[in-house]
Order: structure tokens, then sequence, then C-alpha cells
């Protein structure tokens, strides 16, 4: 659709009025013909880059989209749709043997697009009779462009309008020393403090997504965009966020989509001159109309309302980042250590003592948190990823140093037993679905392993009797937040990991006095005496919370 000018006569002022697809005789030789030639030649290496990089390149993507349960879908099932790799992976993310950080994709699609657009203009000198519309390519290459950019970061943005990328810091990161945080996690803990500010960026980021839908307000969308994840992409370049690339790909969509209007903006805004828009749009038939308006609503439907039901639903029941599962309600609080005794030594409280506990907490969820005068390894992550297992979640460790130890637990209640599992792997990182990759066993394991010895052979650990009483991990949320890819992760074998354990009884009346007992990671008996203490502090509760921990 062409815009025509007409005057105004009541104010005297040029307003755009929108000609009807009836009134517009459009001929492609001629408006190829005003693309000048080194136009083109941009625009097809453009063409090819920008498709490349706007549809999903993976097999697994397209098999995962056929394999989902429709009827009962996680939210992630959604998210993993919005966001997805783009452009061509030749190189496993490397190029001429140097990492680049994320960016090599790109690199490599920009080579191979510039080949492709190379041979195409020379294909379409060949065509003079009837050359390429480029107007009508254009037009479609940025609607694939916006709804692109539109999807994905409506995807990001409800993490944010349902904060859950960012959480509120659990009673163990509150009680971590400043100088013990990473760059990266002292930046999502500021933001988690705040959670109405995360939810403010998220309403943003869902704006720019939804005006990137309709073609009348692609530019204001893609301005919101740019300014948004502009922020975001130096933020994380600053603090070592991690996420820089995935936002950087945001503004180099949003960067296309303006430069379009660019000189229009400049000379309305800057040079304060009169501009009207000038806009070229396909004529669709009747049918056509029909199926562009069904595709529109059903991106509507499925991104907008039914992954906010299921982000919800995931803020609600199940949040990502932090466990789900309720702890055992006596135990919850923050604890100081008044007696620490291995293989029945005590041990008095000393803060460069290696061994002894300084501090306790049990949190709201199925976790423990204490900490001892002795670092290891510093979990560089930012927790995210895809876990269904709370054992796989590990916002409360990640980035986190001064000895900090986080173990998960599962209780039975009955016995007044923990079974409790270091969070950090050894020897593995976690991947996308929040199992460990399993490293290979070094030769003294294996003859551990061959011996029954090791904690690679000790499949029991916990009785089966045991298990009956603590019950079904998966079935332990909200029935209303149960997903097929829950279903799907909690039936498969897990990767059996080296990670530390402990088995430890406990007693207590009302909380205030809790009494651990039992054999501890290096497996020495250890008896811990914990006496709960109310710790002031003066960050405000969070007045949104995640989670439901009854």
């Amino acid at each position: 659709m062409l815009s025509t000018i007409k005057l105004n006569t009541a104010t005297e002022l040029p307003v755009v009025e929108e000609s009807t697809p009836a009134d517009v005789q459009h001929d492609e030789r001629a408006t190829a013909a005003r693309w000048p030639e080194w136009q083109k030649t941009l625009f097809r290496i453009a063409f090819v880059f920008f498709i490349a990089m706007s549809i999903p390149n993976s097999a697994e993507w397209y098999t995962a989209l056929f394999n989902f349960e429709w009827t009962r879908l996680h939210y992630r099932d959604v998210y993993d749709i919005a966001r997805f790799g783009s452009g061509l992976d030749l190189f496993g993310r490397t190029l001429f043997g140097s990492p680049l950080n994320g960016y090599a994709t790109w690199i490599i699609t920009f080579f191979a697009a510039t080949v492709v657009g190379l041979i195409w203009t020379g294909i379409d000198r060949l065509r003079k009779p009837q050359p390429a519309n480029y107007n009508l390519l254009y037009y479609w290459l940025r609607v694939v462009v916006r709804y692109r950019a539109g999807i994905g970061i409506i995807g990001f943005g409800f993490t944010k309008l349902l904060p859950t990328q960012m959480p509120y810091p659990s009673l163990g990161l509150l009680n971590t020393n400043f100088g013990d945080f990473t760059l990266q996690k002292i930046y999502w803990l500021s933001v988690g403090i705040v959670p109405w500010y995360q939810v403010f960026a998220g309403v943003v980021e869902l704006a720019a997504g939804i005006l990137l839908f309709f073609r009348g307000t692609t530019t204001l969308g893609a301005i919101l965009l740019l300014g948004a994840l502009g922020d975001i992409v130096y933020v994380n370049f600053a603090y070592d966020g991690g996420v820089h690339v995935y936002s950087s790909y945001f503004v180099l969509l949003a960067a296309f989509l303006l430069i379009k209007d660019t000189p229009k903006l400049w000379n309305l805004i800057v040079l304060e001159r009169f501009t009207a828009p000038n806009n070229i749009y396909p004529l669709f038939s009747k049918n056509g109309k029909y199926l562009r308006y069904a595709l529109k609503f059903g991106v509507f439907a499925l991104f907008l309302v039914h992954l906010f039901y299921l982000q919800y639903v995931n803020f609600k029941y199940d949040p990502y980042k932090q466990p789900s599962t309720a702890g055992v309600k006596t135990l919850r609080g923050n604890y100081n250590v008044t007696e620490f005794k291995i293989n029945n030594q005590t041990i008095p409280y000393s803060p460069t003592d290696t061994l002894r506990w300084q501090w306790a907490t049990f949190e709201n969820w199925t976790t423990l948190t204490f900490k001892v005068n002795k670092p290891q390894p510093l979990d560089l992550s930012n927790g995210g990823g895809a876990p269904m297992r709370d054992i796989g979640r590990t916002f409360e460790l990640t980035g986190t140093a001064g000895g900090q130890r986080v173990y998960h637990y599962l209780a039975d209640t009955i016995a007044h037993t923990l079974y409790l599992r270091d969070k950090y792997a050894k020897g593995g990182a976690r991947d996308g679905v929040g199992q460990e990759q399993k490293p290979q066993p070094s030769r003294a394991e294996k003859g551990k392993e061959a011996r029954g010895e090791g904690d690679r052979a000790d499949k029991n650990w916990i009785s089966k009797a045991a298990l009956a009483r603590i019950g079904d991990e998966n079935k332990m949320i909200d029935p209303i937040a149960y997903s097929a890819r829950r279903d799907k992760e909690f039936a498969a074998k897990p990767r059996r990991d080296k990670r530390n354990r402990m088995i430890l009884n406990y007693t207590t009346q009302d909380g205030s006095r809790v009494i651990l007992s039992g054999i501890n990671e290096n497996k020495d008996s250890i008896y811990v005496v914990l006496d709960r203490v109310k710790r002031p502090y003066v960050l405000a509760k969070s007045t949104l919370n995640a989670g439901k921990y009854d």
C-alpha cells in the first residue's frame, strides 16, 4: 500500500492518508529500477543473513516441536520455541580455532550470506527482462524479522513480568559477605531485591514485542526494543552477565528494522522538517487476508495468552531457578552452630577452622546452606537452564564464594532423616535440562567401582523403604503445575555424577533447637547443635514472592 499526501483545508497542515490497494498501480520493473545496484547487492546479502538468523538452525528444535504434548505444556516448552539458536553454526561456535564467545555463528553466517548474495547478484544480472521485485522481498524480510524479534522478546519479557529470572535472594545468600559474590551475581541480586522493577522491565519488553506484531507500530516497537536491550547488552558486558549474545541478537534485529526509518526520524525529530511515510505493502487476496489474520491470531494466542498462563503457573508453583518443593516447616530459618563434633571430637568455634560449620540455614524449600572456612570451586553460571529437579536449580550456589555449601535434601519426616546431596557437581557442568554431564571416571574410580566402593557404585544410598516414605518428588508440587516435560525428566534415569552426600538424622521440638547427627560427605560421623537466631535484615522483605511453600 502506498501513502499519498493531501492538504487538510481546515488547518492548512499536511496529513498522511494511505491509498487503498485498488488505487495502486504497481510496476515491478519501475520499482526495481529505483534501487541502485550497490543497494541491491547489500540487500541480497542482508536478506540471506537475516533469514538465516531468524529461523531455527537445529534438528532438535523441530523434533521437540512435533513431540510436545500440547495439552500438558510447561512454560519452558513454549519459551524454547521462542528462544532458539539461529544462524549457521558450522564449527561449534568457534572460528579458525578461536572461541568468540557465541558471536562466531554471526560471523560465519555473514560470510556465507556474502557468498550467496554475490552469487545472487550474478544471477540477477542475467534476468534483465524480469528483475526481482526488491520492494516485495524487503517487505517479507521485515515481516520475518519483526515476528522473530517480537516472539523472542515476549518469551524473554514474561520471565521478568512474573519475576523468576532474577529471584529474591535466599537466606543463605543474604547471609553471604558482599565481597564473596561475583560481579554477575551482584547485578542479578540487585535486580532480584526489587521485584517490581523487574516487573517494569518485563512490561517494557512485552510492549516492544506486541508493537512489532503490527506493521504500523513496527518503528515504535523497534525503538523500544533497541533501547531496552541495548542497556541489557551493556550491563552483561559490564557485569559479565553471561547473556550478552542473546541480548545483542535483539539489538541487531531492532537496528535492522529501524534502518528504513532512520533518515525520516532524523528529518522529523532533529531537523524538524516535514516527513511523510512511504510504505509499500502487498495486495492480499481475500483468502490471503483470512490466512494472515489466522496466523496473527495463532501467534497472539500461543505467545501472549497461553504463555502468560504457563509462566504464571511457573511463577506461582514451580519457579525455574528456585526449588519448588517445600522444605520441612519446623526446620526453616537461620541458625547459629553452638556445638559441633566430628567422630565424637568437639571442635570449638573458630572463624579459621576448615571443618566446623560457622552458621546454617534451612530455606522454605528443600535446601540446607552452611558455611565453612574452606573454599571450593566457583560455579560461574547464572543458575539458569530448565531443570525440573530441584537439585539442578542452583541460583543459591552460582557466583558465590566464601566457603558456602549448598545441599538439596529429601526428607523422611517419619524417620526424621535428611538425605542430602551437594548442588555443586564435581567434574561436570549442568546441561540445559538441569541434569549433569557425566564426567569420565578416573582409573582409581573405575577400580573402586569394580570393588563395589565409591560414589558411582553406591546406587542405593537411599533405601527403598525410605524412598517409599519420602514419596515421589515429581508430585511434591501443586497438581496445576504438572507437565509432560516434568514427567519426562523425572522418569529419565538421572546422570550419576560425583556429588558430596550426607545422611543426617534431625531432632527438634519446635525448631528453636535442631540436633543433626549422622554421616557427612567424608563418611565421618557428625553431630551438630543448631540454635535458631532471628536476623534483622535491613533489606525489606519481598512483596512479590515466587513459589508456594505452605
